[in-house]
């Protein structure tokens, strides 16, 4: 049976909230995030448990640099490589290395902010050039896995980029790649899917698609990989399906870093779950951490309380009741406030709004 939201624990010790946010992309980072909920959460008189998540996106490699190894320490170090940025031009991107498994992000390398956004993009030039350097690089450096996280990219060129930097570096060899996934879109579905918000035109997105079906097509008779219906396949324009044909293993990003953070251990030791993130909108029930710790908070019998920055369309279609409560920053503040100072917004909102949850009168 689920926890009734309205239901006063027993003692004081049973008020414990595990605080589980997302990134707010272009904001604040999660941890960054987490501490401001904490902050909240503790002036409404609630135990803490920070467990700062990524699906892949921004931030992929600092949620899971932060999680201790078996002797409880970071046995790890980050690392930085001049690679070749979106646009072309050179970028530095910082990535982890901890006991042979080397974790990098697509956003790192070839993200769109390093585009200049969506206005400063090229959505047909944009190349993953990068990230394949980046895999290059943590193989060099004495990595046997890479975890490849590819939310938040810049491009639609199916990973042409990124499989040429490897194919000349002499390939992969006996490195594992495995391809962190925030979505679950096909290979050709990412130019609709995605190039509009990268900056294309209609005009553009068709020219996309063919080329998606072009290369899908080029990528089975030269690798053998029939990428064109694998799911995931469409993540970061194609990145994903790009690297499966070159051998890469993709899994849902969620997955990947809920188990390194042993998050249903931690959720059965919660009274309620906060999380949140920039934007909640139809893509956020579909592999995204919100949907995914909704989800989950609804397995455990866990309230879930979701702090946005704002509210797109869809986003209230997925779980949201009397055990999922939405709370958007742009609602309460204005968008230039919840823009201006995410963190203080998201401290104020947690704790009025964990007050409230218990029935009591919110913190000030």
């Amino acid at each position: 049976m689920s926890r009734s939201r309205n239901a006063v624990p027993d003692d004081s010790s049973r008020r414990r909230a595990l605080i589980a946010p997302d990134a707010f992309k272009g904001t604040a980072g999660a941890p960054s995030v987490a501490g401001a909920m904490a902050l909240g959460a503790r002036r409404a008189g609630w135990e803490c448990d920070l467990c700062p998540l990524s699906d892949g996106g921004e931030g992929f490699a600092e949620v899971l640099a932060a999680v201790p190894g078996p002797t409880g320490a970071l046995a790890g170090a980050w690392h930085e490589t001049a690679v070749t940025g979106p646009l072309g031009g050179p970028v530095t991107a910082r990535w982890w290395l901890a006991d042979g498994v080397a974790v990098v992000e697509a956003a790192a390398a070839s993200g769109l902010p390093l585009a200049g956004g969506a206005r400063g993009n090229d959505p047909v030039g944009a190349s993953s050039r990068g990230t394949g350097e980046l895999v290059v690089a943590a193989a060099s450096a004495g990595a046997s896995r890479v975890l490849v996280g590819v939310g938040g990219s810049a491009t639609t060129d199916g990973g042409r980029g990124a499989i040429e930097a490897i194919e000349q570096s002499g390939g992969l060899g006996g490195t594992e790649v495995v391809v962190a996934c925030d979505v679950e879109t096909r290979f050709v579905e990412a130019a609709e899917h995605f190039g509009p918000q990268k900056g294309a035109t209609p005009d553009q997105v068709v020219e996309l698609r063919a080329r998606l079906e072009a290369l899908a097509v080029e990528l089975r008779a030269r690798y053998g990989v029939e990428v064109a219906g694998l799911p995931g396949g469409g993540a970061a324009g194609g990145l994903a399906g790009g690297l499966a044909a070159l051998g890469a293993r993709l899994v849902p990003g969620f997955g990947v870093v809920a188990d390194a953070v042993r998050l249903t251990d931690r959720l059965a030791r919660a009274d309620v779950v906060v999380t949140g993130e920039g934007r909640l909108d139809a893509t956020s029930w579909s592999g995204k951490v919100v949907g995914s710790v909704v989800a989950a908070g609804g397995v455990a019998g866990v309230p879930v309380l979701v702090v946005v920055g704002a509210v797109g369309p869809g986003g209230m279609s997925g779980r949201v009741g009397a055990e999922v409560v939405v709370r958007s920053l742009t609602d309460r503040f204005g968008e230039a406030r919840a823009l201006a100072d995410p963190a203080a917004c998201v401290e104020v909102v947690v704790a009025d709004a964990l007050g409230e949850l218990w029935g009591e009168e919110p913190a000030r």
